[in-house]
């Protein structure tokens, strides 16, 4: 398989995806705690103050009016649907409330009554919610009776209507049946008017047969309504979902709503949220992660690192050593994008003090000639003597200076070129001693590293880019925005530089107060605060061991003064050219009169 072209994030699976999106919400932990308290809140409210509803449930099956109840047919067929309106209507309502004694409340006896019929049945089921379980299995009878009684009565009145009917018909018929009888018992038998009027009355008496028959098939109906197969009885216990289950349903709800909150918040966040947001943004790979520092300690408190961290910084050294890009030129471009720069300090020391491990000859350059710290956190190297940084004759005032050996334990010795404070700083590091100074890379076997500002702070480190090609921004993900990081690459591309990628860490970027508004600080302030730090880390005089080598400058430029400190003086950078200015400056006080 082909490896992902340099300067791009190699496309995520859609598992990898998902899970580095769900590890992207578990950063906002509070987030998604505050919602579980939301959910358990609102169920522990909703079970504690809601009123406790019992339901008392009874059930009937509907029948209609028949003379044989073990017969198959019916007079008329039962339409459950508005046998289920019925039961809700105000008429049976009102007969409940008569039959409770409450005959003028029954708009409200009707709240708490549900009445459903299960699918392909001929069955009712009657439920009434109460706050007391013994009303709600009253009401349930009650409006079950109710509903059988006005079942029953509703037949029993068109069982009477259709009776009625039948007999009005029947009257007339009664009435020619006794004119008939009244007519034969004149005639002589055997005659024709006789058998006539005998013809005549036996059809009158099988019409008025047939009308007593249907008379007697409609009062001989069953006209009850319905039987009840459940009887409501006061339930046991209340029907809402009850404490627990509110807690538990509570405490799901705040789960999703956490989620959707620290979904929100991700949406919103403009920080780089993981390695991966930090490679699609500067279109460079991640070259290492910096471990955390134990419990405790600070990053700055010890310069050069050892343990796990020391190992963290040679993973990255070599990785740049073997990388295509930094081996053709062999210049390191140390930055951070914003904010203090105490650990791209740092990353840039170890780095240097890797590649003099590898046997490189390794030169380490502070640019930072606003607030220069770093010769005051580094020992120097006994029994080895500075060397001019500066071609010959330029050993001014200006920056560059002198090439201090600095001794990095057991990976060996690297030479340091330490900042100072100039007055035009563009100008010092575009000036020709700079770009021959960065031109040492260019030797076999050697490798210089650049220490410059925060890139959106100041355009020291743009204006190295085109001399360091190769450019590795170190960060803290947590404090930095993908914009930043997409304006460095922007920049650092358009200056000519090359990104050779990334070193992320969790400590802590410091904050750039000197472009905010709020409390901002100056940079003599912050510079200040970087030199009380290195007053902290200036190594002490070991016991038992002589003053440590002197610093020598150049012929003629006179010699420190010794004093009881002198066994640091290999820690202070002597330029020349003040003290020239100090000593002529003593010559023309002592020429006054």
């Amino acid at each position: 398989m082909k490896d992902a072209p340099a300067g791009h994030a190699a496309p995520y699976d859609e598992p990898d995806l998902l899970r580095d999106q769900f590890r992207q919400l578990l950063r906002y932990r509070l987030l998604i705690v505050c919602g579980i308290v939301l959910g358990l809140a609102g169920g522990g409210w909703l079970g504690l103050t809601a009123n406790e509803t019992y339901v008392a449930t009874a059930e009937i099956t509907v029948r209609t009016p028949t003379a044989d109840p073990f017969a198959g047919g019916t007079v008329d067929r039962v339409a459950m649907g508005s046998e289920r309106r019925t039961a809700v209507s105000d008429i049976v309502a009102q007969r409940a409330a008569e039959a409770l004694g409450q005959p003028d409340s029954f708009p409200q006896l009707k709240r708490g009554l549900q009445v459903t019929n299960p699918p392909n049945t001929e069955v009712l089921r009657f439920a009434y919610s109460a706050d007391d379980p013994h009303l709600a299995a009253e009401r349930a009878n009650a409006f079950v009776q109710a509903y059988l009684d006005n079942r029953q009565a509703d037949a029993d009145a068109t069982i009477a209507a259709q009776v009625a009917a039948l007999e009005s018909q029947r009257a007339p018929q009664l009435e020619r049946r006794d004119e008939l009888e009244d007519e034969l018992a004149g005639l002589l038998d055997g005659s024709a008017a006789y058998d006539s009027a005998l013809s005549d009355l036996t059809t009158v008496t099988g019409t008025i047969a047939d009308l007593n028959a249907a008379i007697a098939r409609l009062t001989a109906l069953d006209t009850t309504g319905g039987r009840v197969i459940t009887e409501a009885g006061p339930p046991g216990s209340p029907s809402g979902p009850g404490l627990p289950l509110l807690l538990a349903l509570g405490y799901v709800v705040g789960i999703g709503l956490g989620l959707l909150a620290a979904w929100v918040r991700l949406v919103f966040d403009p920080t780089v949220r993981s390695p991966g947001d930090v490679t699609r943004a500067l279109h460079a790979p991640v070259l290492g992660v910096l471990p955390r520092p134990g419990r405790g300690d600070h990053p700055g408190e010890q310069l050069l690192a050892d343990g796990r961290l020391a190992e963290e910084y040679r993973s990255v050294a070599f990785r740049l050593a073997y990388d295509e890009s930094f081996a053709q030129r062999r210049r390191l471009l140390v930055v951070a994008p914003r904010g203090s720069i105490e650990t791209p300090l740092a990353a840039a020391v170890n780095l240097t003090a890797a590649f003099a491990e590898m046997g490189m000859d390794a030169l380490l350059v502070e640019a930072d000639l606003r607030t220069p710290t770093l010769t005051d956190q580094l020992r120097h190297a006994d029994g080895v003597r500075p060397g001019w940084a500066g071609s010959p004759g330029g050993h001014g005032g200006d920056w560059p200076g002198v090439r201090v050996p600095i001794d990095a334990g057991e990976s060996g010795i690297f030479d340091l070129v330490p900042g100072r404070r100039v007055r035009n700083v563009p100008r010092a590091l575009t000036s020709p001693p700079a770009t021959q100074l960065i031109s040492h890379a260019d030797t076999k076997g050697a490798v210089v590293v650049v220490l410059a500002p925060a890139v959106l702070s100041y355009a020291d480190a743009i204006a190295l880019t085109d001399r360091v090609d190769g450019v590795l921004v170190v960060c803290d993900p947590s404090e930095v925005h993908r914009d930043d990081l997409t304006r460095v690459r922007e920049l650092v591309v358009g200056a000519g530089g090359i990104l050779l990628g990334a070193v992320l860490h969790s400590w802590g970027s410091g904050t750039d107060r000197r472009e905010g508004e709020d409390g901002a600080d100056t940079p003599r302030e912050a510079g200040r605060d970087r030199r009380a730090v290195a007053d902290r880390q200036s190594p002490r005089p070991v016991p038992g061991q002589g003053p440590r080598h002197r610093q020598q400058p150049p012929a003629g430029t006179g010699r420190e003064p010794q004093g009881g400190n002198s066994e640091t003086m290999g820690l202070r950078i002597l330029d020349p050219g003040e003290l020239s200015d100090h000593e002529g400056h003593t010559d023309h006080r002592s020429r006054k009169p």
